[in-house]
Order: structure tokens, then sequence, then C-alpha cells
């Protein structure tokens, strides 16, 4: 699929009737995190500062997961019009911060950084095509198709840099493994959390940290189907260097499936 527009998104065919409250608090989150893509492009762009040709994929990277969260939020205030996106997104940046002046990559090498990306990627293609699946709204359908292909799209662009900087840093499988672990857990952090919070909270309310993030893992998890985890630990093996099919591969999904359920029953 090519990039497309707001200008694409069948917006006529939005129908209120088929909004779902636990889906429209998503996507608001949603809305915020994308929001962040510029900030990581320009973390991506120091890391790999002397890489002309990544640093301009990661520019145009940024610019399409920003589109990701105009899109979403266009969506969220026609499902529920008393939703200022724009004020959301400030009140979120104000208190989740990317740190632009980082040099250097937190995962200790560029190959490491790539790795990450792939993880986050997966995760991101394979929670769109959750959502895509989940809602009956057409227009959230739409988008979330068109996203989860993008961001099917941004793995393999990170994977293709990945392996050209494996070449020069020789980061063996576990490295790779124990990066991959690190960014899984970082899924725990306060970006999604905190997203979730400012995006639906009631005005005037505290943000309770472990609150937010048992509320988002709960709803977050009940979009999800095996299939879509199954999907997610092949790209993540691919990524570590592991074959992405096979028993291991279903054994794995197998747990986080499980894992899945108890947080969807939380």
């Amino acid at each position: 699929m090519g990039h497309w527009t707001l200008n694409d998104i069948p917006w006529d065919r939005f129908d209120p009737i088929k909004v779902e409250p636990a889906i429209l608090r998503l996507a608001k989150a949603a809305s915020l995190v994308e929001q962040n893509g510029a900030d990581y492009a320009h973390y991506l762009c120091n890391v790999f500062a002397g890489d002309p040709d990544f640093q301009e994929a990661a520019r145009v990277w940024g610019d399409e997961e920003v589109q990701h969260g105009a899109a979403l939020g266009r969506w969220s205030t026609l499902a529920d019009p008393a939703f200022d996106h724009a004020a959301a997104c400030a009140r979120f940046s104000t208190g989740f911060r990317v740190d632009l002046d980082a040099e250097r990559s937190i995962r200790g090498s560029r190959a490491g950084e790539l790795v990450a990306r792939c993880i986050v990627e997966t995760g991101t293609s394979s929670y769109y095509t959750a959502l895509a699946e989940a809602t009956q709204e057409p227009v959230l359908r739409a988008i979330c198709h068109r996203i989860a292909a993008d961001e099917l799209r941004h793995y393999k662009l990170f994977y293709t840099h990945m392996k050209r900087y494996l070449a020069r840093e020789r980061l063996g499988r576990l490295s790779r493994l124990r990066v991959a672990l690190g960014r899984i857990r970082e899924s725990e952090d306060d970006e999604l959390s905190y997203a979730y919070f400012v995006a639906n909270a009631a005005p005037g309310a505290v943000y309770d940290r472990r609150r937010a993030h048992r509320e988002y893992l709960a709803a977050a998890a009940r979009v999800y189907r095996p299939h879509h985890l199954e999907r997610i630990v092949a790209m993540t093996f691919k990524a570590i260097g592991l074959k992405p099919h096979g028993w291991l591969n279903l054994l794995a999904a197998d747990v986080a499936w499980r894992a899945v359920r108890r947080r969807a029953a939380a």
C-alpha cells in the first residue's frame, strides 16, 4: 500500500451508532502517543548522526507517525465532540517528554536501537490490526488498516537498516534478545498509561499511574486474538535472529496469549 493522506479516509462513512466506548478510549490514547513521532525522529537523527540515508528515512517515518495521530485524533473528535485533541496533545507533551538531547542510543549501539525500533513496529502493526478487526465503525477500521500497513512497512525499514548495522557491529542473538525484552518491558512505562489518562480522565482528575496502567492494559488486551500474538512473536523472533515459525514460536505465542487473557480479565 502506498502512502496516504487524511483526504483518503472515507470520513463521510462515519457511523456514530457503531462507536464502541472502550475502543474510543484506546483510539484517543493512541492519537496522543503517535504525535510523539516527530520527537522520536529527532532522537533517531541524533543517534544516527553521519548516516544521512537513515536520517532522511527517520524523518519520513516521523511525519507518517504524526499523521497517524492526526487521523486518530480527527476520528476521536467525530466520535466524541467534547474531546479537544490539540489540548490533550499539549497536556500529554508537557507530562511526557522524549529526550531530545540524547546523542547515543540508550540501547548501547545503533544495531541495538534498530532492534528496539523493530520491536515497537511489531507491537504497533499488530495492535492496529487488532483494533481494525475489533471495531465495527467503518472509518476507524479504515484508519487502523492504513496505520497497520504503515507500521509493517516501518518494521521492514528498520529491519533493513538493522541488518546493515549488524554487519558492522556484530550484535549477537543474545544481545538482541536482551534489547527486545528490555523494549517490551518499557511498554509498562508512563507513555501509554499517561496517554490513556490524559485522553480519557475527567477534568481535574489526578494521575494515578498504577490505576491508569491497569485500566489501559485491560482495555488494550481485550482487542487481541491468538493470531495477533502469533504474529507479534514471529516478527520479534525474526528481529532477534531466531526462526520466526516453529514449535518455539507457537509456545511463546501461547504464553503471550495467556498473559493477555489475564490482563483482559483484570
